[in-house]
């Protein structure tokens, strides 16, 4: 019998609190005590955000939260920059093209964080609507400077949105949307949320919801803007996901216990200790710029069978992490070290991979990734 570890960036362990919560009796969605658990998950989200603003929350995944923000802030015929550097950067350009919205692509090597100067130069052209684009691009442990790429575009294009997919950022690290002069930050709820997936969570400026009034493009049941208007009164525009809410409020409860600075020193912590961990194994970490705290992508040391070592992570140890899409199948893999994750948990993941590493004919110090990751957790 293996003990299970779901570390792979998404979905991620859900507390036995959590589960708990989400297993009560059903309550119905328009009543009292619906609007009561709403309010305090509402003003959860507020805190996590770090806004005043609203956080509108829909029964989708982080991608229906993608969705929501192309449909709301932009219209047939505009344009929107994306910074397309992994898979999920792809999908803003997917959805642009399904809204009619014409994508201005800059492309960024998988694994590279967006270079300013070539930022600043493309901001240049003008006519940019908005700029999408990941804080953290789950797809190859990359993240972005959300920070430097805001005040980029506040100086070369400042009525341009900024738009950012946070699904494997928000609550892993800081991220200052009203500070740092955002127009619209979406996550969802199986990454530090600490639950199922099936919630997606949208803030938008009041500048986004300015041009969330003058959209044409077609929408219905993601018009944030008749979400905003019931959501303010504790209720729903349409049937919500009701056990995950009441999932949301606990998780958010556990969350504020721990306090947002403690959050991100975990996480930065978990995400060092596995970087560790790998290279004194002799593996190269993938991305070369800046590193997600969300999940570690590797690559695959040469010679070994990179789509054997998330399956046999699974099937003899109990370890579940995620291999490379597209492109990066069988070149990298990618453990996950966000939301409901210990040391313990990290330290699990390091020897299954050191044991499979060795069983997949990789040579290696036995010990060595563990020694490298305890040293970190031991400081």
């Amino acid at each position: 019998m293996n003990k299970h570890h779901l570390m792979a960036p998404g979905p991620t362990p859900v507390p036995h609190r959590v589960l708990e919560a989400m297993a009560r009796p059903l309550i119905h969605h328009r009543t009292r005590e619906f609007e009561a658990h709403f309010e305090g998950a509402r003003r959860g989200l507020e805190w996590l955000f770090q806004t005043n603003g609203d956080v509108i929350t829909l029964a989708a995944s982080g991608s229906g939260g993608m969705e929501a923000a192309v449909a709301n802030l932009l219209s047939p015929g505009d344009s929107a920059l994306v910074i397309e550097g992994g898979k999920f950067g792809e999908r803003w350009t997917e959805l642009c093209a399904a809204y009619g919205v014409e994508a201005d692509v800059l492309e960024v090597e998988w694994g590279r964080s967006v270079d300013m100067g070539v930022l600043e130069a493309r901001l240049e052209r003008g006519g940019h609507k908005a700029l999408l684009m990941q804080a953290s691009e789950t797809s190859t442990g990359a993240k972005h400077d959300v920070q430097a790429v805001a005040r980029v575009v506040r100086e070369r294009s400042p009525d341009t949105l900024v738009v950012v997919d946070a699904i494997t950022a928000l609550g892993v690290y800081d991220l200052k949307v009203e500070e740092w002069d955002l127009d619209a930050v979406i996550t969802g709820s199986q990454k530090a949320l600490m639950l199922p997936p099936g919630l997606a969570f949208v803030w938008l400026s009041e500048r986004a919801w300015r041009a969330a009034s003058e959209s044409t493009s077609p929408r219905y049941y993601f018009d944030l803007g008749i979400e905003r208007k019931s959501q303010m009164k504790n209720t729903t525009a349409w049937t919500p996901a009701i056990s995950l809410l009441a999932g949301l409020a606990v998780a958010l409860d556990m969350m504020r216990e721990e306090g947002l600075e403690n959050i991100f020193a975990r996480h930065a912590r978990l995400a060092r200790a596995t970087g560790a961990a790998v290279e004194a194994l002799g593996l190269a970490i993938f991305p070369r710029d800046l590193r997600s705290e969300a999940v570690t992508a590797v690559c695959v040391p040469e010679g070994v069978d990179g789509k054997a070592i998330p399956l046999r992570m699974q099937d003899a140890h109990g370890v579940t992490i995620a291999g490379g899409q597209d492109g990066l199948s069988g070149r990298i893999f990618r453990i996950g070290h966000l939301g409901y994750v210990d040391s313990s948990d990290v330290l699990a993941t390091v020897g299954a991979l050191e044991s499979t590493l060795a069983d997949l004919g990789y040579s290696l110090q036995r010990g060595c990734g563990l020694a490298a990751a305890q040293e970190v957790f031991d400081k």
